[in-house]
């Protein structure tokens, strides 16, 4: 009995043992993590499950990690303007605000991603370009960069790729020896990490810079028959991008730029304009392509883009917190005629948005005069701090009799049929390289030696050998000549470059 006990007391000590050696990942309660690389998903096409209680505690944790600052898009600049319609969409949707010739009125966020509210807005950075539209059937927020694409495609990734590129949390200092080692594991990001060490990372200003939706949305008719489709700010004032030289000139002179140069222009009447481009794919073509178009790593090549509209941003904010500040976006903000695709890092972001207004301005955030919509609400979401609606109804429930609000039945989701197993699983047709290297071919022979010499300073100072071998292979994966400047301006071995690329 007591040679039993031992061993099952060693057995134990031995389980926990490799545990702890292991140091396996686990979620907050301490269970065990079986994928965290892939969004739990009704078959391969299909919706994020909300019950991928990894997915969801990631998003929560990553969205109320900071207090007051938002976490990323911290450094930000606002501007009102008006939406114009130029082009009757109704064949596509039933959106009220793109019937032609209807005005909207806008409000504009621009802002730098990983860097402080504080930040220099030279750095190298994705921009911003949030629109928040005051549409007659509520607000609508398109929420996009001013580059096509995005570094990873699932939301699980998302904490993870922002963990990386922020300060790490023992120098607190950002190092490229960190988020490279994320994405060396990560080859879809080369096509993303191209714009940004190209001279398209740090743009000249705001005005000279166009916007893109990133992602696939759904457009809605009145039949209830959808469309998938992208969007795109063609800015009118063209576009402009700084050198790292130039930048750095810059930010040596004027910590603010791009804020002094929009207020500017808007005071001296030189009011910004852009045009509202869309790309459009009918469900049927989805599995045409060699890449899948609902990825958000990737854009829709030769697809035409067509023109719907004008916007015009003509006044700067009275009260820069009240307003740029205290403003909130969420993909979750929709209006009937669209809705969220499937795309995997857009199903996230729509839960994850919302939440992290919910957590830094509080439940009734859209209550505040920069986010209250143009429209009455209605609804009996309640009390909590800031709560400045006006409850004159002892009803505060539904269905009712006695103060009945009913629902619009012509306003329900629309319906897609899945087929498929619940499951744990990457995308099919990945092409994490083919777009990487269009953009690089498309570069001028300049913009192609800057985009060597940027990338070339930052992976230069990755200290495992590795890891930088990895990355070199990536951009060699994409384009030959990429791969070999890239090589030779680090005095990488090109030979092992290939052999890593040859196992991609």
């Amino acid at each position: 009995m007591l040679k039993s006990a031992s061993l099952a007391v060693m057995a134990l000590s031995l389980s926990m043992s490799v545990s702890a050696e292991n140091n396996p990942l686990t979620r907050d309660n301490g269970a065990p993590v079986g994928d965290n690389q892939n969004s739990y998903t009704a078959g391969s096409d299909g919706a994020v499950l909300l019950q991928d209680v990894q997915l969801i505690q990631k998003l929560q944790r990553f969205a109320r990690e900071r207090i007051p600052e938002r976490v990323v898009h911290a450094r930000g600049t606002g501007v009102h303007g008006e939406f114009v319609a130029t082009r009757d969409l109704k064949e596509l949707t039933k959106a009220s605000l793109f019937e032609e010739g209807k005005v909207t009125p806008v409000f504009v966020r621009f802002s730098t991603v990983i860097h402080s509210k504080g930040s220099p807005e030279t750095l190298r950075d994705p921009r911003g370009f949030a629109t928040k539209f005051y549409t007659d059937e509520g607000n609508w927020d398109l929420v996009g960069n001013n580059l096509p694409v995005f570094f990873i495609r699932d939301a699980i990734k998302f904490p993870d790729m922002v963990h990386s590129l922020k300060p790490s949390p023992v120098t607190n200092q950002q190092h490229p020896n960190r988020f490279f080692d994320f994405f060396s594991h990560v080859p879809e990001s080369t096509h993303m990490l191209t714009w940004v060490y190209s001279d398209y990372g740090t743009p000249a200003n705001l005005r000279q810079m166009d916007g893109w939706g990133v992602h696939a949305y759904k457009f809605v008719d009145t039949d209830g028959d959808v469309s998938y489709v992208k969007f795109h700010w063609k800015s009118q004032q063209g576009i402009k991008n700084l050198t790292a030289e130039e930048a750095g000139e810059i930010q040596s002179k004027d910590f603010s730029h791009a804020t002094n140069d929009m207020y500017g222009q808007i005071a001296a009447g030189n009011f910004p304009k852009w045009d509202l481009y869309i790309k459009v794919l009918e469900p049927s073509d989805l599995n045409d392509f060699d890449y899948n178009p609902l990825d958000a790593t990737k854009m829709w090549l030769d697809i035409e883009e067509v023109k719907v509209g004008t916007m015009t941003l003509n006044r700067t904010p009275d009260n820069f917190f009240q307003e740029t500040e205290q403003s909130a976006f969420a993909p979750a903000n929709l209006v009937p005629g669209i809705e969220p695709s499937e795309d995997r890092l857009l199903q996230g972001r729509v839960f994850s948005y919302a939440d992290t207004q919910l957590y830094r301005l509080g439940a009734n955030h859209q209550q505040l005069p920069i986010n209250r919509p143009r429209v009455p609400v209605s609804n009996w979401n309640q009390d909590g701090k800031g709560n400045y609606g006006s409850q004159t109804s002892d009803v505060n429930y539904q269905p009712s009799r006695l103060d009945p609000r009913p629902e619009d039945i012509r306003e329900k989701w629309s319906r897609k049929s899945l087929s498929g197993s619940y499951q744990q699983q990457a995308i099919n047709k990945t092409l994490p390289f083919h777009q990487a290297g269009v953009l690089y071919r498309s570069f001028s022979d300049s913009e192609r030696k800057n985009l060597i010499s940027n990338l070339a300073g930052d992976l230069g100072k990755v200290k495992d050998e590795q890891t930088k071998l990895i990355m070199i292979s990536h951009f060699f994966k994409a384009d030959n000549d990429y791969g070999q400047r890239l090589a030779a301006a680090l005095n990488a071995d090109l030979g092992k470059v290939k052999q890593l690329a040859q196992s991609l």
